[in-house]
């Protein structure tokens, strides 16, 4: 997990160096933390259903945080949220870092809390999260699947921060 202050007019690029990456961001104002990432709004305000190029991120309060400006997949998952602890578990097993080292596995929903706390904020303030490089399909009983190998070696995500911004990633 990280988390850094990007500024108005700089980029970000995001690049899945070995494929199948997933990045959970979140973002929120500096200057006023109460003001974050909204994701139904960044969906039902440009009539989309997956944030591509030429789409934005918005706020809570209806202020553009980023533009897309650069997407090599297409389709970024922006409603499935994060993991936590269980999930975790249930997939790769329990391990401590003493035992795993680097090859640990960490949570989504804890790391985005402990970048959260260096900012004063926490649980309550967490708010659904976008999932740059994954897919998540759905069948027609509305099951979801996370989709296996989405994201290519390279793949690319270019954002241009329109807001002063601290994002959070895991």
């Amino acid at each position: 997990h990280w988390s850094f202050r990007m500024r108005r007019g700089t980029a970000l690029r995001l690049t899945d160096q070995d494929g199948g990456a997933n990045v959970g961001m979140l973002f929120y104002n500096p200057e006023e933390k109460l003001e974050r990432y909204n994701a139904p709004d960044s969906l039902k305000g440009q009539h989309t259903f997956k944030l591509t190029r030429g789409n934005c991120l918005y706020s809570d309060m209806g202020r553009v945080f980023a533009s897309i400006i650069r997407d090599d997949l297409g389709w970024h998952d922006t409603v499935s949220g994060t993991c936590n602890a269980d999930l975790v578990e249930r997939r790769w097993g329990r391990k401590t870092y003493q035992e795993a080292h680097n090859h640990c596995h960490r949570n989504g929903f804890t790391s985005f809390l402990n970048e959260l706390a260096k900012y004063g904020l926490g649980k309550k303030d967490l708010t659904a999260n976008l999932n740059w490089f994954s897919e998540v399909k759905t069948d027609d009983d509305g099951n979801m699947a996370f989709a296996e190998n989405h994201s290519h070696a390279g793949a690319t995500v270019d954002l241009r921060f329109e807001m002063d911004t601290i994002v959070v990633l895991h």
